[in-house]
């Protein structure tokens, strides 16, 4: 299997980070891949898979390269850079890194993704350009105009696993992080169950970035100074980005005060509330105050968080303004 054995100084040394070209390339996956994971994935196809396919038809040589880099079993390593710590750099900066990437060693990595010989079509130096540009293209398209509701995802699937984190340890944090994925104990991390020797993780940075879309990978420079987990943000958080506010509900309680209480389906942190709605703290606060003295919605303590929640009056109101 995939195994990482991390050091004790390289774990307490983690963090979690956002990164606009993971997010952007978990997007052309999507979109290379055609098929919806989720109704959010479908509407976001519906949109931007024909332009996409359109794009692609114009330019069958950045096609064939694309195919390759994301290959049956392994990316193509140029295609998936490891993003700086502490998560600041733009998009056209992380973009950067591919495209100076060294045509030999792009060639070299699509060999590798491909598991064979590489075509005759794609021996040449302008891959790297063509994939940052078809990248560009995506970013632009498909990711940019919605960057900021994604962000808002991202950050409150941050704010949830580092509250599991302080609550339960690496094993609650990580178990499942993606498919086959599990925190066995004494700095063993199980990647996947691939037949792959283990890896050693010292003297190195590991981050753990998560997107929006189905799926992940994991990446490391070949320096060995940072590896980086790439996985799709929990289900929950990524489907209330798109929570439904009912217009009778909105109008009772306003519509801010009505998504916050949307989203009180399961148990949030303000922290994550204020990532989901892009509200501010204070509001979210007041909001909170509002449907808690109104038996709207109930709180908990776990560990050194506080929970929030709809009460069982707030579930009757909920579902009676999606009903009229």
């Amino acid at each position: 299997m995939g195994l990482w054995l991390i050091s004790t100084d390289t774990l307490a040394d983690s963090r979690f980070v956002i990164s606009p070209l993971a997010e952007t390339t978990a997007a052309l996956k999507a979109l290379e891949r055609g098929t919806p994971h989720h109704p959010g994935e479908h509407a976001w196809l519906g949109v931007h898979l024909p332009a996409y396919r359109e794009r692609l038809a114009a330019d069958p040589l950045t096609a064939q390269t694309i195919k390759a880099a994301l290959g049956p079993t392994w990316t193509a390593d140029y295609l998936t850079p490891t993003p700086d710590p502490d998560g600041s750099q733009s998009f056209e900066e992380e973009l950067e890194e591919i495209r100076g990437t060294r045509p030999a060693t792009a060639r070299e990595d699509l060999t590798l993704a491909l598991g064979g010989p590489l075509p005759t079509a794609l021996d040449r130096d302008d891959l790297p350009q063509r994939t940052a540009d078809l990248l560009h293209w995506v970013w632009t398209h498909t990711v940019r105009p919605d960057w900021d509701r994604r962000r808002r995802i991202l950050e409150a699937d941050i704010a949830a696993r580092t509250a599991q984190l302080g609550r339960s340890g690496w094993s609650a944090a990580l178990d499942g992080l993606r498919p086959g994925m599990r925190w066995l104990g004494d700095g063993r991390l199980r990647i996947n169950a691939y037949d792959y020797p283990p890896r050693q993780l010292d003297a190195t940075r590991l981050l753990f970035v998560p997107v929006t879309m189905k799926g992940g990978w994991v990446a490391w420079r070949p320096d060995g100074s940072r590896h980086a987990l790439v996985y799709a943000c929990s289900g929950v958080l990524a489907e209330a980005g798109r929570a439904h506010v009912p217009e009778s509900l909105g109008a009772l309680l306003g519509p801010a005060r009505a998504r916050v209480l949307v989203l009180l389906d399961t148990p949030k942190s303000t922290t994550q509330l204020v990532a989901l709605t892009g509200q501010a703290l204070g509001s979210v606060g007041r909001h909170l105050k509002v449907l808690l003295d109104s038996g709207l919605a109930v709180r908990r303590r776990a560990g050194r968080s506080v929970l929030y929640f709809r009460s069982a009056a707030g579930e009757v109101l909920v579902n009676a303004a999606e009903d009229a």
